[in-house]
């Protein structure tokens, strides 16, 4: 529960809204979020496997928004990040026990009704609206 992929994800986008038709820098990025580049680098690469950024190789090159940031929702990053449920794992219970053979099920519908909701509240932010208050 303790994974910053999510606020890494969102802080690489809200400096590409801000700095629109510039190619940023895996360094200049990491300078900004106080990280080492490597982390940048790691987090684009999936941003650019989930179709949130251009990638540019080579003198000039770094990373831009691939599509305009109205057309991001907060929930695309979410789901390009997700790794494992917001509210952690599951214990693997005693099967003997009348509540631990039980309640992993529950849990799951729990987790899934969660989850759900959140994705929901997400989806209904788009990046420029997350963006515009920052600065």
């Amino acid at each position: 529960m303790n994974n910053v992929r999510f606020s890494t994800a969102l802080h690489i986008l809200t400096l590409h809204y801000y700095m629109k038709d510039e190619m940023l820098t895996s360094d200049f990025i990491a300078g900004s979020m106080n990280v080492n580049a490597a982390i940048v680098r790691k987090e684009t690469s999936n941003l650019r496997k989930c179709g949130l950024v251009t990638t540019k190789e080579g003198k000039g090159g770094g990373t831009m928004l691939a599509k305009q940031a109205k057309d991001i929702r907060l929930s695309d990053v979410y789901n390009a990040v997700r790794q494992t449920s917001p509210l952690g794992k599951k214990n693997v219970p005693n099967p003997a026990c009348p509540v631990g053979k039980q309640i992993n099920t529950e849990l799951d519908i729990l987790y899934n009704k969660a989850e759900e909701a959140m994705v929901s509240k997400l989806a209904a932010v788009t990046l420029e609206a997350f963006c515009k208050p920052i600065i």
